[in-house]
């Protein structure tokens, strides 16, 4: 029977024990500042994705997932011995572009923003193509 809250309880667990074992564990000082930001279980139990994000450029990402990959077995341990389950999930490091995106994206909505105050302004003192009535009015029979 697959349980799918008990896979999302669990990855909570492990998204706090991984950070707890990259600090103990993971001994190494060029490791830079890694965030886990999420944790997905699968619904039997058999594999987590730990979501990373490394505060920094990619010279700094790219020697901090060199550091978690090779530490990718300590972790687990360090994670199973806390878990207490029968089988410890298998780790897979990911590193989470969402951060990025969102920046991203706020500020393509931070210039929207400002593209529609000056059209707002824009049309404030704007004055018709036309004339201001261009509709055709219906005659009147008194005339």
């Amino acid at each position: 029977m697959v349980d799918h809250a008990r896979a999302r309880r669990l990855g909570e667990r492990i998204k706090v024990l991984a950070a707890e074992a990259l600090v103990e564990v993971v001994k190494d000082p060029d490791l830079g500042f890694v965030t886990i930001t999420d944790v997905r279980v699968t619904p039997d139990l058999t594999q987590a994705r730990l979501f990373y994000t490394v505060l920094g450029g990619t010279e700094e990402l790219e020697q901090s997932k060199e550091i978690l990959e090779r530490n990718k077995g300590k972790l687990r341990g360090a994670i199973g011995r806390q878990l207490g389950i029968r089988v410890t999930p298998t780790i897979e490091l990911v590193h989470d572009e969402m951060p990025a995106s969102a920046g991203a994206l706020a500020d393509l909505l931070a210039e929207a923003k400002r593209r529609d105050k000056e059209v707002e302004q824009l049309s404030k003192n704007a004055q018709p193509a036309g004339e201001a009535d261009p509709y055709i009015k219906p005659k009147n029979l008194e005339d």
